[in-house]
């Protein structure tokens, strides 16, 4: 049998897999990412990969490829992690340099939102005439879309969600870019201002909202609307058939999806209830990427086109 090694970069953690040919996970760690320098971000990688190898019964000669998914702008013919907003890379030659390590003949890097979409689409199995687009909460927020079976592009930078301006109240201009209102390190720079607790963690502010706290739940609803006129423009430029969203921040807290749901039904015009009925939380969870890149390691990818 053959195997396949996903590698999911991030900002915060560096999570490695290694798959069969039916996509099941053999076995999985995870190491912190270093982002201080390029060299000590690479090295943490290289060690994720290196500590998985040796905890696995999986000879490195069954392993026939590799998939990594990274933040940002990749380039996926040169094997270069372009640009990415909280990496330190610029043009880092990162398949190459793991070729120089690893003896694996097929690897492939992919923006890491475009490898979680991909795994989520094929255990979907969404028909080839539909449009797909999953949503990552998590460190920062993106997306991907899958458009009859192809991922759309653009010129290399699409699905950068984050980075679109919405109403936000709690900023001194009324706005601010989706990531920085609504992702797990703005929710947890918020929760640290408003609480005046230095040490308050992401978990520590939605542990308040269950629990009733007036504080959490005034903010939560300004987060909502952010995320919610973030959503709101997807539809309307794309109308899926489907909307997946993953990621810690709704990966560890789904009754977010509810709270977007009741905020946005209130954006609707009619002809667009219906896709309050097609938004769904991840059916992976945390291990969506390592599982879409290991796919694609394998070369799995099918009508994906590059």
């Amino acid at each position: 049998m053959e195997y396949a090694l996903g590698i999911d970069i991030g900002g915060t953690k560096i999570a490695a897999a290694i798959l069969n040919q039916s996509g099941e996970i053999i076995n999985r760690v995870e190491v912190k990412s270093k982002p201080e320098n390029e060299e000590k971000m690479f090295e943490q990688v290289v060690e994720c990969i290196k500590n998985l190898l040796s905890n696995s019964l999986i000879p490195v000669a069954d392993i026939c490829g590799m998939g990594i998914g990274i933040p940002g702008k990749v380039d996926q013919e040169n094997g270069l992690a372009v640009f990415q907003n909280n990496l330190p890379w610029r043009n880092f030659p990162i398949k190459e340099r793991l070729k120089s390590i690893f003896p694996v003949e097929h690897i492939v890097i992919d923006n890491d939102v475009c490898m979680a979409a991909f795994a989520e689409w094929k255990q979907l199995d969404m028909k080839e005439n539909t449009s797909f687009v999953y949503i990552t909460v998590s460190t920062g927020i993106a997306c991907s879309f899958i458009n009859s079976g192809s991922v759309i592009r653009g010129a290399g930078f699409a699905g950068e969600i984050g980075l679109i301006s919405v109403l936000n109240n709690l900023s001194e201009s009324g706005i601010e870019t989706l990531e920085r209102s609504s992702s797990g390190l703005a929710i947890e720079k918020l929760a640290k201002k408003h609480f005046q607790n230095p040490n308050m963690t992401t978990k520590d502010f939605f542990d308040e909202y269950v629990k009733g706290n007036l504080l959490a739940r005034r903010l939560m609803k300004e987060i909502v609307i952010s995320l919610t006129h973030g959503i709101y423009s997807i539809v309307c430029l794309l109308d899926p058939h489907r909307i997946v969203f993953g990621g810690g921040v709704m990966n560890h807290n789904p009754f977010l999806l509810d709270l977007m749901k009741e905020s946005l039904r209130d954006n609707l015009v009619f002809g667009q209830y219906q896709v309050l009925d097609r938004m769904q939380i991840s059916g992976l969870k945390e291990n969506s990427g390592v599982i879409g890149a290991g796919l694609r390691g394998l070369n799995l990818s099918q009508t994906i086109i590059k």
